[in-house]
C-alpha cells in the first residue's frame, strides 16, 4: 500500500510546522503551502489524498480554494478537511457546501488530528480496505459492526437495532453531514412512515449512552459523526 499523501494549506507557518511534524510521525508524505494560490498549484503537482485547508486566509480563502480544486478531475477522490477557528454553523455549512468533506476546529489537538485523517483516508477509494470493516475505533468509542455492539472506554454497551443502525450510518463517513431525509430513508426505509421527531429521539438516546461529543447537529441540515 502506497503512503498517504497529505497537503496542508495555511498562512500561519507555526501551524504548518505543527501539523507537518505530527503527520510525518504517522509516516505520511506531507507537503505544505502558505496561501491559497500556492495551495492550488501544489495540489495539482502533488495530487494528495487529503488536503487540510485553512478557511481564513488573506487573498483567496479556503472556500474559494476548495471550489477551484473541486473542478479538477484529477482531484476528484481527494478528501478536503477545513481548518476553522469559528464555531458558527454558517461557516461549517458553507465549507461543506463548497465541496469539503470535514472540518477541524482550532486549536488543534494532535491526537484528534491524527484520528480525523485516518477517518478521511477510510473514505478515500484507495484506502478503503486499509483497515478491517468489522470494527472501527474513534477515540474511546469502538463500534463492532458485525456484532451490533459498541464499547465505550472499555465498557460494552448494547444498543437497540435502530439506534445502532443510526450510529453505524453516521460513523460510516465521519465528518459527512447526513440530511434528515437521507437518514430516514437509510435507517427506516420508504415503507415506514416516521417524522423528524423520531430522528431527534434516537439521537438524544444515543447521546445519553455514548456522550454528546460524537454526534454533532447542523441546524436546519442534519447530523454528522465527529470525534
Amino acid at each position: 500500500m502506497a503512503k498517504a499523501k497529505i497537503l496542508i494549506v495555511d498562512d500561519e507557518e507555526d501551524i504548518l510546522e505543527l501539523l507537518r511534524y505530527n503527520l510525518e510521525q504517522e509516516d505520511y508524505m506531507v507537503e505544505t503551502a502558505l496561501n491559497g494560490k500556492k495551495g492550488i498549484k501544489k495540489a495539482k503537482e502533488f495530487l494528495p489524498h487529503v488536503i487540510i485547508l485553512d478557511i481564513m486566509m488573506p487573498g483567496m480563502d479556503g472556500v474559494e480554494v476548495c471550489q477551484v480544486l473541486r473542478k479538477d478531475p484529477e482531484l476528484d477522490n481527494t478528501m478536503i478537511s477545513f481548518l476553522t477557528a469559528r464555531s458558527e454553523s454558517f461557516t461549517q455549512i458553507s465549507a461543506l457546501e463548497s465541496g469539503g468533506d470535514d472540518y477541524i476546529t482550532k486549536p488543534i489537538k494532535p491526537n484528534v488530528l491524527k484520528s480525523r485523517i485516518k477517518a478521511l483516508l477510510r473514505r478515500h477509494r484507495l484506502f478503503q480496505n486499509l483497515e478491517g470493516e468489522d470494527v472501527a475505533e474513534y477515540g474511546d468509542l469502538k463500534i463492532f459492526f458485525d456484532q451490533f455492539t459498541i464499547e465505550l472506554s472499555g465498557k460494552s454497551i448494547e444498543l437497540p437495532k435502530k439506534e445502532f443502525e443510526l450510529l453505524k450510518l453516521l460513523a460510516s463517513k465521519p465528518g459527512k453531514v447526513f440530511k434528515r431525509a437521507a437518514i430516514l430513508n437509510k435507517v427506516w426505509g420508504d415503507s415506514v412512515i416516521v417524522g423528524d421527531r423520531t430522528i431527534d429521539v434516537h439521537i438524544r438516546k444515543l447521546r445519553e449512552k455514548i456522550g454528546s461529543e460524537y454526534i454533532q447537529t447542523l441546524k436546519g441540515v442534519g447530523y454528522k459523526f465527529d470525534f
